[in-house]
């Protein structure tokens, strides 16, 4: 009988997160509505998803190719999602055949995947897909995403080679130990500055997506369009138990 607590629980989690935004918005001289909440449930149940759509939400986030194409068709069409995270380039179609209301990948991080999502969308016959390249701005190799020096070409090539995408932005995940994490969310800064000139284009129109559920607010405060919520809204992940 455990269950519709818990479902009630994301939901108050929703509505506190969306007070927390709007304050660091305010704090930021922001608007609260330039600020999109990604509530990432991976890992999570379609009936937890469900209530928090139900109490107005609209934007989720997965992780997982396999998870997304299975909840997806199942949960209604208004829903607006985002792919986070590294994407496999032989996954690109399938993600996009079965989910034709993915709103934007956060995550391209080289050219490949690039081509492969431009011809994805071609053959599907979809709407462009918004696309935010993904940045390793703390030098992790464990963690995706290029070079900030490669960002420039890798942003280039996403608006100038691949008609099927529109280059909407860059994306970082930031260190686990949050203390360094202000110095990513500059590089990050940075990168928008150096690819917005070289592009010619406004950095009002190149969104950020950083900042997660330890940090959010911080990004907020430093300029993110973007934070992905997951275990703040949800709860911890519920990996299955490897037998």
């Amino acid at each position: 009988m455990a269950a519709p607590a818990a479902e009630g629980l994301a939901v108050t989690a929703l509505r506190s997160v969306i007070h927390r935004v709007r304050q660091a918005s305010e704090r930021s001289g922001r608007r609260a509505d330039d600020v999109r909440v990604v509530a990432v449930s991976k890992t999570k149940p379609i009936s937890l998803i469900t209530q928090v759509y139900e109490a107005g939400h609209r934007c989720f986030g997965e992780n997982y190719v396999q998870e997304i194409i299975q909840k997806a068709p199942e949960l209604p069409e208004d829903i607006e999602w985002h792919y986070i995270g590294h994407l496999q380039s032989n996954k690109a179609k399938q993600l996009l055949t079965a989910v034709p209301n993915l709103a934007m990948v956060h995550g391209v991080d080289n050219q490949k995947l690039a081509n492969y999502l431009d011809r994805a969308v071609s053959s599907i016959g979809r709407q462009p897909l918004k696309v935010l390249v993904q940045v390793n701005t703390s030098g992790e190799e464990s963690k995706s995403g290029v070079d900030p020096s490669n960002c420039i070409e890798l942003a280039k090539h996403v608006k100038l080679d691949c008609p099927n995408l529109e280059f909407s932005g860059l994306m970082t995940i930031g260190q686990p130990d949050y203390t360094s994490t202000p110095e990513n969310f500059k590089t990050l800064l940075n990168c928008r500055t150096e690819v917005c000139k070289a592009l010619g284009m406004a950095e009002s129109r190149c969104e950020l997506s950083m900042g997660m559920s330890s940090d959010f607010e911080l990004a907020i405060e430093m300029g993110s369009t973007n934070v992905r919520i997951g275990s703040t809204i949800f709860g911890p992940r519920e990996y299955p138990k490897r037998q």
